[in-house]
């Protein structure tokens, strides 16, 4: 059976999310990923995903390494692993400036070294029980858990989209969760994660390679277009590293004009910034059948699981998502 997983980040409420996973792993899918944003709190979630289910893989895509502290993103996961025996994966990344700052008021600074700290607290935590560490952005005297943690091995993955950050992932990550791919996206990252893999003693055949690739299903490959223009450019306009990220797949004049007419405030240029072709490299979208063609061709692009990542707001959020989880599940 094909692999493939599922994201949910805002849309269905919390009790839909749950509702969904459940039916994504009654249609074979490999594994159910929540985020951490603006749509409820994705342990909460996903610790409810774990009563309901008994196979589905679960996970974060991604916690940030700023906005909850490292022993308890442990703690967290160290839960979530005990609840679901041991389908868990802990999906970690350090967020956006843009976000960290202005939502939760706090300092944003060295992401890649706090994402390293982070970890190694985390699977120090885990499997020793205990965690004194002095690091550069962390600093902790002493935190010990009040009890056993029965799976000291949690797979770890990391979010990343640029050089430095899939090298990380090469160094100490099981898994690295990329964003927004193209076809052309998995060769290049697969190079990078082997050689940061080599020069740290690691067998680089060991670190899954996802990516999160928002999509949508429509009677015609317009319409689905239509469904992620606005995500698109959301995300282009107001994250400076999804518009750079953009621009090096190609698009330079799109991810300027989406940049300008973001940073004016008007919202409708932003989304005629958007192309039909950053929509369609970017994305999955189409018909049932062209969505599970565009699956394919991922996989093919040596991608190991590619996790549809739905895109719909408003009171036919939870329909969306389930047309969509319906439409992509493995054949």
């Amino acid at each position: 059976m094909d692999r493939i997983g599922v994201a949910f980040s805002g849309g269905p409420n919390p009790a839909e999310i749950v509702d969904l996973v459940v039916l994504a792993e009654s249609l074979g899918y490999e594994s159910a990923w929540v985020a951490e944003g603006h749509g409820g709190d994705q342990f909460a979630i996903l610790a409810a995903c774990a009563m309901r289910t008994s196979r589905i893989i679960l996970g974060t895509s991604i916690s940030s390494v700023f906005v909850r502290s490292a022993p308890t993103i442990a703690m967290a996961a160290s839960s979530m692993v005990d609840l679901c025996d041991g389908r868990f994966i802990l999906g970690l990344g350090s967020s956006h400036k843009a976000q960290v700052g202005p939502e939760h008021g706090v300092p944003y600074s060295k992401p890649l070294t706090r994402t390293r700290e982070t970890v190694a607290i985390v699977r120090t935590l885990l499997r020793d029980g205990q965690v004194r560490f002095a690091g550069q952005t962390i600093r902790i005297e002493n935190f010990d858990l009040w009890y056993t943690p029965r799976h000291q091995n949690v797979p770890l993955y990391l979010s990343a989209v640029f050089p430095k950050g899939i090298a990380l992932c090469g160094e100490i990550a099981d898994g690295i969760i990329l964003t927004r791919s193209t076809l052309n996206t998995a060769a290049p990252v697969r190079t990078q994660l082997t050689e940061a893999a080599r020069r740290a003693g690691r067998d680089p055949g060991r670190i899954a390679v996802t990516t999160l690739l928002p999509t949508a299903v429509g009677e015609t490959r317009s319409d689905a277009r239509a469904m992620l223009r606005p995500g698109l450019a959301f995300y282009a306009g107001f994250f400076p590293r999804y518009n750079k990220l953009m621009a090096e797949q190609g698009f330079a004049a799109e991810a300027a004009a989406i940049a300008d007419a973001w940073s004016r405030g008007d919202r409708q240029a932003t989304e005629r910034a958007v192309s039909d072709a950053m929509i369609d490299a970017t994305s999955i979208a189409g018909t049932p059948e062209d969505c599970r063609m565009r699956l394919a061709a991922y996989r093919q692009s040596g991608i190991d699981v590619p996790i549809i990542s739905p895109f719909a707001r408003g009171p036919d959020a939870r329909a969306r998502f389930e047309a969509t989880i319906r439409a992509c599940a493995p054949g």
